[in-house]
């Protein structure tokens, strides 16, 4: 029998006493992170018994707007490319990356 390769990825959420989070860090050892800051997880997880998506979306109170914003932009766009990978559908990820152009056009993102 082969050994079996594990990888973990670890997410620890420090909550005010409302409940609301104060820190993110997370870890993955594999990719050489260690108990990094993070002000903003967005985790989805696919239920295939149930086809549907399961999610966590957590963004520290001190995220800043400008930066949420640049953070909904580019896991859009990375949406997209991970969509053109797992699909090969160019011309849905076309129409996409379109959106995407749109989003940060309509929000005058910067262009990184």
């Amino acid at each position: 029998m082969a050994n079996t390769l594990k990888s973990k990825i670890e997410l620890n959420v420090e909550l005010d006493e409302n409940r609301v989070p104060e820190k993110l860090n997370w870890s993955a050892q594999d990719g050489g992170i260690d108990n990094e800051e993070a002000k903003a997880i967005m985790l989805s997880v696919w239920d295939s018994n149930a086809q549907e998506t399961l999610k966590i979306d957590l963004w520290t109170k001190d995220m800043p707007v400008d930066e949420m914003k640049l953070f909904f932009h580019q896991t859009l766009v990375t949406m997209s490319d991970t969509f053109m990978r797992a699909t090969h559908d160019e011309k849905m990820t076309a129409t996409m990356k379109d959106f995407c152009d749109y989003f940060a056009e309509k929000l005058e993102l910067k262009k990184n």
